[in-house]
């Protein structure tokens, strides 16, 4: 298999910046992905190397709506350290149960302040709202085993 195309698994060594060039992720360990609409990358991206071959590079500028999506002020809470279960710091991310009926959903938040006893909590991805510029370069493909096309990823 010497192209990239559906049911192949991929390896891409990358890097992610912002629109001004500054750098985001330096992309230290590979992404590997399974081709073909099974959710392991950006569309855009995936669209982008269908068809490359090993060496190949592409640059692909990513909108929020294509990436982490836009940022949600509903996804910021305040919470009274007394509620939370441990000592926090800012930058922190804390795992939380969701609140909404459904059995063990949780979600992550960032702690983005604490002040006068309660701490602010950002449930969106750091990169939420944010443009992305993702350069890439195939490093490898082979095809996918049955076993991860049925998992809809790489094993």
């Amino acid at each position: 298999m010497n192209q990239v195309a559906g049911n192949t698994v991929v390896t891409l060594g990358y890097t992610l910046a912002d629109p001004d060039g500054n750098l985001l992720d330096a992309g230290n360990e590979p992404i590997v992905y399974l081709h073909g609409g099974h959710d392991g990358i950006f569309v855009p991206v995936e669209e982008a190397l269908e068809g490359k071959s090993v060496g190949d590079s592409v640059t692909i500028k990513l909108q929020p709506s294509e990436s982490f999506g836009e940022y949600d002020t509903e996804l910021v809470q305040i919470e009274p350290l007394e509620n939370l279960p441990e000592e926090l710091e800012v930058g922190m991310m804390i795992e939380a149960e969701v609140a909404d009926g459904a059995d063990g959903n949780s979600f992550f938040y960032t702690v983005t302040g604490i002040a006068e006893g309660k701490a602010v909590l950002d449930g969106n991805h750091p990169l939420a709202g944010v443009a992305l510029v993702f350069n890439c370069t195939v490093t490898a493909i082979r095809p996918a085993r049955a076993e991860e096309i049925a998992a809809r990823q790489p094993l």
